[in-house]
């Protein structure tokens, strides 16, 4: 895509973001979920994001440290492209609207952060600490988030190609938003994500996209995986006790060595699935 196409999406960003709130808002985060996965590929390409707001390492630091208590430091719509913010402290800060991608956010602290909207594609998020933050209509496309602490974080987004392996996602609420669905369904993509030995206990992650993932030793205990899509995933030792997998889709899923104990599998669409015979499936519910 040139970066014409590019420049119209920032602009209509910038639009939209000024009003944001209320129908406004919904529609426009549902549209531009859209606009973001056709257009990933020009990002690194058009470096400058015209319109928003270029600050340095240096000047984020110095905003948070002049922050008040009880008063998050505010970076709505901020260009941090390419930035080293190793370790930085954000926690609460307001970081929806801005552009990340690239930049680094290694042990960074992000803590109940607002990113809703935000740009971060392919940046650095390793053992970055998340937990509780707004993750709604992110583009986390080729992230890095090993080791990261998503713990209970609100989750939408484009999380395709992204390495969480080691990651924690327990009690995240990453479910569809059924709100919004005159717009199209907006859910949790990670195809090709990798989940290697991931923890998704007791999270929602009801009508993901996990087609391709490898999510080889993760733990999805009590995990709410209503409706998921795992055709071509990957299972192996896969710890799925007590998962709620009706009505999810597997065609040509690994499930070698995978427990199934007391899973529900109700309603699942089984095809060129491999492994099943072997997996653990002592009370589970709904095998074909």
């Amino acid at each position: 895509m040139p970066c014409s196409s590019h420049s119209s999406r920032r602009s209509w960003s910038r639009s939209a973001t000024r009003r944001i709130g209320g129908r406004v808002a919904r529609a426009w985060r549902a549209a531009l979920w859209f606009a973001g996965a056709a257009a990933a590929a020009s990002t690194s390409i058009c470096a400058e994001w015209e319109g928003y707001e270029v600050l340095t390492r240096e000047t984020v630091i110095e905003r948070v440290a002049q922050a008040r208590p009880g008063s998050p430091v505010n970076l709505y719509a901020k260009n941090l492209i390419g930035l080293d913010l190793s370790g930085v402290d954000f926690r609460g800060a307001n970081l929806s609207a801005s552009v990340l991608n690239k930049a680094r956010l290694t042990r960074a602290k992000l803590d109940g952060c607002n990113l809703t909207v935000s740009f971060m594609e392919g940046a650095d998020l390793t053992g970055a600490s998340l937990r509780n933050a707004v993750l709604f209509s992110i583009q986390l496309a080729g992230g890095r988030l090993n080791g990261a602490n998503l713990s209970g974080a609100r989750l939408i987004g484009d999380l395709r190609n992204a390495d969480l392996t080691n990651a924690t996602l327990t009690r995240m609420n990453a479910a569809a938003d059924m709100k919004n669905q005159s717009m199209g369904l907006m859910r949790a993509n990670l195809p090709y994500a990798k989940l290697v030995s991931a923890d998704l206990s007791h999270a929602d992650f009801s009508r993901a996209d996990f087609s391709f993932a490898d999510l080889s030793r993760a733990k999805l205990i009590g995990t709410t995986l209503y409706r998921a899509d795992f055709s071509g995933a990957r299972l192996p030792g896969a710890d799925l006790t007590g998962a709620d997998l009706r009505e999810a889709q597997f065609i040509d899923t690994d499930f070698s060595g995978a427990n199934l104990t007391n899973a529900d599998l109700t309603g699942a669409t089984f095809r060129g699935e491999q492994g099943l015979d072997e997996a653990i499936k002592t009370g589970t519910r709904g095998l074909p």
